[in-house]
């Protein structure tokens, strides 16, 4: 009887902290139950990196003098992986948070550069680009917010949800780079999200 409390302990622990890692802290998303459409918009701008919160400048620095400091990689390695950074930053964590929210709710199109009634905005604050040891892989975590809202008066919040170091797993071929890992933590967040806004709409 003991044993069994303390399985059931242990497991309403684990529920209730995966669900502090992504949390509504108001509002809902019922808007969304007859539209077709979502605009999704990605900010990136002042993000904090890992424990220490070091600005974006300072963490690229960092990782500029590692590769850098690498014969097998020098010059041309900073060349490659810094622009794969740019590119990344500015096309590939939306396309990767939209590819999540599809995969769950299929009912709602989400797109960049959309004209629909209503907007995803994704605020990041924090990341982890957590790393890659061969066969161990530490992945990526994020924080920040998630906000609906009206996408002719941004100001009208209709729900908002919260990301503590989210860091849910899901398969991925994108673990060895940085930005791959960022990518695969924005898809993570949202096929969570993607599920729950499809069960706010039973």
């Amino acid at each position: 009887m003991k044993k069994l409390l303390l399985i059931t302990l242990l497991i309403m622990m684990t529920m209730a902290f995966g669900q502090e890692k992504m949390k509504l802290t108001s509002g809902d998303f019922k808007a969304l139950k007859d539209q077709k459409e979502v605009n999704v918009e990605l900010r990136f701008d002042n993000v904090l990196f890992m424990k220490e919160n070091f600005t974006e400048a300072q963490y690229l620095e960092n990782r500029k003098e590692d590769v850098l400091a690498n014969p097998k990689r020098g010059k041309e390695g900073w060349k490659k992986w810094i622009g794969e950074w740019e590119r990344y930053k500015k096309e590939e964590y939306i396309n990767y948070f939209t590819k999540g929210l599809g995969k769950y709710y299929k009912d709602v199109t989400f797109k960049k550069d959309g004209s629909a009634q209503y907007t995803l905005i994704v605020d990041t604050k924090w990341l982890s680009p957590g790393w890659h040891g061969g066969m161990i892989v530490m992945e990526a975590q994020v924080s920040g917010t998630i906000k609906l809202v009206e996408a002719g008066n941004p100001s009208v919040v209709l729900a908002e949800v919260e990301l503590n170091q989210f860091d849910k797993f899901i398969q991925s071929k994108e673990e060895v780079m940085e930005y791959g890992r960022i990518a695969t933590v924005y898809e993570s967040a949202g096929r969570y999200l993607g599920k729950e806004i499809k069960k706010s709409m039973k």
